[in-house]
């Protein structure tokens, strides 16, 4: 994705750069996005990276720090939704280009993550804040589960994103 960038075919956007659904507030009643924050992370940025980094976080099937790891893996059904939302509102504007690497970006992200929390890890934790000592660890191993499941299903992924390109271009 950065060669791409860099290569002038993946274009610079606003990104937020922590898409994950706990930096949504949502209405109490009727579950309605109502405002995205933590906008301190807000930049320019790859629109893969905003995609890629809300499924590892939301379309796992245990979350990011579960010890048992053997149950990582992207759940297809989570990732359809997204996926469809998403693209319902930016397929129009999102470049070719963009749009046939969102489901690497998935991958991209998930491994880099695994190599932070590996790096925080081996650097004593001085990041990301942890509440026992091999958190991260935990964490790197989740991460490295989940990223083996979506190298599986990457072409299944790819598909999905065509369906609803189709769909929504």
């Amino acid at each position: 994705l950065t060669d791409m960038h860099e290569a002038g075919e993946l274009p610079l956007r606003v990104t937020h750069n922590d898409t994950k659904n706990n930096n949504v507030l949502f209405d109490s009643s009727t579950d309605e996005a109502l405002v995205v924050i933590d906008l301190d992370t807000v930049m320019p940025g790859l629109v893969g990276h905003d995609f890629g980094d809300a499924i590892r976080f939301a379309a796992n099937f245990v979350e990011e720090d579960c010890p048992e790891y053997e149950k990582a893996g992207v759940n297809m059904d989570v990732f359809r939704a997204f996926t469809e939302g998403f693209l319902k509102h930016t397929a129009a504007t999102l470049t070719d280009n963009e749009i046939s690497t969102l489901a690497l970006s998935c991958l991209t992200l998930t491994c880099e993550l695994a190599t932070r929390f590996l790096d925080d890890y081996i650097q004593g934790d001085p990041y990301f804040k942890i509440n026992y000592p091999e958190h991260n660890l935990v964490r790197t191993r989740c991460q490295v589960a989940l990223a083996k499941d979506m190298l599986v299903k990457l072409d299944a992924m790819n598909k999905i994103v065509e369906e609803c390109v189709a769909r929504y271009r």
